[in-house]
């Protein structure tokens, strides 16, 4: 059965798409730790991110410095946190959560966003990319 980030890549679920290449895809988190958090995957579904081959884990890995770049010029933050947790959900992937402290990675602090808020921030995003 496909994993929700394969049916939002299929376009089977909406998402407020960032970025996308040939093997990877960034959108939104919809249940944030901050306005930007970002999850940033490979195409094709892998549970573990290790097990990832190297060509594609070296491509997930340039594809999210890109976005979290991106990502840091279009949010006002003193960096871009990067967690790999990988429980949630059975398809590898990377958190990139603007971030001014320790706390704002704890996945305790969530904020709300209404759609217009997550289209506003997905589009200033792309922006920098």
């Amino acid at each position: 059965m496909a994993s929700i980030f394969t049916k939002i890549i299929n376009n089977e679920i909406p998402c407020y798409k960032v970025a996308e290449t040939e093997n990877c895809f960034a959108f939104l988190d919809i249940n944030p730790n901050a306005e930007g958090h970002t999850l940033c995957i490979p195409k094709q579904e892998v549970d573990n991110l290790f097990d990832l081959d190297t060509k594609l884990y070296n491509e997930l890995m340039m594809f999210s410095k890109k976005v979290a770049k991106a990502l840091k010029k279009a949010i006002p933050c003193e960096r871009v946190a990067m967690s790999v947790i990988g429980l949630e959900v059975p398809h590898a992937h990377v958190h990139l959560i603007p971030i001014n402290e320790m706390k704002d990675v704890t996945f305790r602090n969530k904020v709300t966003l209404s759609k217009n808020e997550f289209q506003d921030i997905a589009n200033n995003i792309k922006s920098y990319l």
